[in-house]
Protein backbone atom coordinates (compact mmCIF):
# COMPACT_ATOMS: atom_id res chain seq x y z
CA UNK A 1 0.00 0.00 0.00
CA UNK A 2 1.61 2.67 -1.17
CA UNK A 3 1.43 6.32 0.48
CA UNK A 4 0.57 10.35 -0.03
CA UNK A 5 3.67 11.69 -2.37
CA UNK A 6 3.59 15.79 -2.05
CA UNK A 7 3.14 17.01 -5.20
CA UNK A 8 7.13 18.61 -6.04
CA UNK A 9 7.69 22.30 -5.10
CA UNK A 10 8.45 23.32 -8.54
CA UNK A 11 5.30 22.20 -10.07
CA UNK A 12 3.53 23.86 -6.79
CA UNK A 13 5.34 26.91 -8.00
CA UNK A 14 4.03 26.97 -11.47
CA UNK A 15 0.55 26.24 -10.28
CA UNK A 16 0.87 29.87 -8.37
CA UNK A 17 1.86 31.39 -11.60
CA UNK A 18 -1.20 30.00 -13.35
CA UNK A 19 -3.36 30.91 -10.60
CA UNK A 20 -1.78 34.56 -10.71
CA UNK A 21 -2.30 35.10 -14.94
CA UNK A 22 -5.56 33.27 -14.36
CA UNK A 23 -6.64 36.12 -11.53
CA UNK A 24 -4.81 38.91 -13.70
CA UNK A 25 -6.87 38.19 -16.55
CA UNK A 26 -10.27 37.86 -14.83
CA UNK A 27 -9.93 41.30 -12.94
CA UNK A 28 -9.79 42.45 -16.33
CA UNK A 29 -11.99 41.09 -18.72
CA UNK A 30 -14.38 39.21 -16.15
CA UNK A 31 -16.86 36.06 -17.11
CA UNK A 32 -18.55 36.49 -20.38
CA UNK A 33 -16.67 35.61 -23.22
CA UNK A 34 -15.19 32.29 -25.10
CA UNK A 35 -13.35 30.06 -23.90
CA UNK A 36 -10.44 30.74 -26.31
CA UNK A 37 -9.92 34.35 -25.88
CA UNK A 38 -9.02 33.45 -22.16
CA UNK A 39 -7.01 30.29 -22.97
CA UNK A 40 -5.29 32.97 -25.68
CA UNK A 41 -4.86 35.37 -22.61
CA UNK A 42 -3.63 32.86 -20.29
CA UNK A 43 -0.63 31.69 -23.07
CA UNK A 44 -0.10 35.48 -23.40
CA UNK A 45 0.13 36.18 -19.62
CA UNK A 46 2.69 32.91 -19.03
CA UNK A 47 4.76 33.71 -22.42
CA UNK A 48 5.64 37.11 -20.34
CA UNK A 49 6.21 35.61 -16.84
CA UNK A 50 8.97 33.37 -19.22
CA UNK A 51 6.89 30.11 -18.91
CA UNK A 52 7.34 27.43 -21.14
CA UNK A 53 3.87 25.95 -22.44
CA UNK A 54 2.31 23.57 -25.42
CA UNK A 55 -0.66 25.16 -26.50
CA UNK A 56 -3.86 22.04 -27.78
CA UNK A 57 -1.74 18.68 -27.27
CA UNK A 58 -2.31 16.05 -28.19
CA UNK A 59 -3.04 13.57 -25.74
CA UNK A 60 -3.43 9.92 -27.43
CA UNK A 61 -5.14 6.91 -25.89
CA UNK A 62 -3.05 3.83 -25.71
CA UNK A 63 -5.18 0.52 -24.35
CA UNK A 64 -3.19 -2.70 -23.81
CA UNK A 65 -0.90 -2.96 -27.06
CA UNK A 66 -2.70 -0.31 -28.87
CA UNK A 67 -2.26 3.24 -29.31
CA UNK A 68 -4.66 5.62 -30.86
CA UNK A 69 -4.52 9.23 -32.08
CA UNK A 70 -7.85 10.19 -30.55
CA UNK A 71 -8.09 13.85 -31.19
CA UNK A 72 -8.17 14.44 -27.76
CA UNK A 73 -6.28 17.70 -26.85
CA UNK A 74 -5.46 19.05 -23.51
CA UNK A 75 -5.88 23.43 -23.16
CA UNK A 76 -2.38 23.62 -21.92
CA UNK A 77 0.75 21.95 -20.30
CA UNK A 78 2.82 24.27 -18.26
CA UNK A 79 6.26 23.85 -18.08
CA UNK A 80 5.78 20.24 -18.62
CA UNK A 81 4.13 19.79 -15.36
CA UNK A 82 0.93 21.06 -14.96
CA UNK A 83 -2.02 20.68 -17.05
CA UNK A 84 -4.25 23.44 -17.47
CA UNK A 85 -7.83 23.28 -19.18
CA UNK A 86 -9.74 26.41 -19.16
CA UNK A 87 -13.47 26.54 -19.14
CA UNK A 88 -16.35 29.77 -19.58
CA UNK A 89 -19.16 27.77 -18.62
CA UNK A 90 -22.42 28.25 -16.78
CA UNK A 91 -22.59 25.06 -14.85
CA UNK A 92 -19.20 22.92 -14.31
CA UNK A 93 -20.22 19.51 -15.34
CA UNK A 94 -18.73 16.50 -13.43
CA UNK A 95 -17.36 14.95 -17.00
CA UNK A 96 -14.74 17.97 -17.21
CA UNK A 97 -12.78 17.43 -13.44
CA UNK A 98 -12.88 13.40 -14.80
CA UNK A 99 -11.60 14.39 -18.82
CA UNK A 100 -8.56 16.36 -16.75
CA UNK A 101 -8.14 13.50 -14.55
CA UNK A 102 -7.89 11.43 -17.42
CA UNK A 103 -5.30 13.77 -19.05
CA UNK A 104 -3.19 13.27 -15.88
CA UNK A 105 -3.35 9.45 -16.31
CA UNK A 106 -2.22 9.51 -19.61
CA UNK A 107 0.29 11.96 -19.53
CA UNK A 108 2.07 11.11 -16.39
CA UNK A 109 1.41 14.51 -14.70
CA UNK A 110 0.46 15.29 -11.52
CA UNK A 111 -1.31 18.58 -11.16
CA UNK A 112 -3.85 20.05 -13.00
CA UNK A 113 -6.03 23.35 -12.96
CA UNK A 114 -9.77 23.43 -14.55
CA UNK A 115 -10.31 27.24 -14.32
CA UNK A 116 -13.93 28.33 -15.23
CA UNK A 117 -13.66 31.97 -16.15
CA UNK A 118 -17.45 32.27 -16.42
CA UNK A 119 -17.72 32.95 -12.76
CA UNK A 120 -18.24 36.08 -10.56
CA UNK A 121 -15.23 35.31 -8.05
CA UNK A 122 -12.58 33.51 -10.35
CA UNK A 123 -11.39 31.66 -7.12
CA UNK A 124 -14.98 29.80 -7.39
CA UNK A 125 -13.81 29.01 -10.87
CA UNK A 126 -10.58 27.34 -10.18
CA UNK A 127 -10.02 23.74 -8.84
CA UNK A 128 -7.05 21.73 -8.53
CA UNK A 129 -6.92 17.93 -9.97
CA UNK A 130 -4.04 15.78 -8.40
CA UNK A 131 -3.34 12.09 -9.39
Amino acid sequence: MGGFVPIPARTEEIARVVIDCAFRIHSQLGPGLLESVYEECLCYELRKRGCHYVRQLEVPVTYEEIRMDSGFRLDILVEDLVVVEVKAVTEMHPVFAATTLTYLKMTGKRLALLINFHVPLIKDGIQRIIR
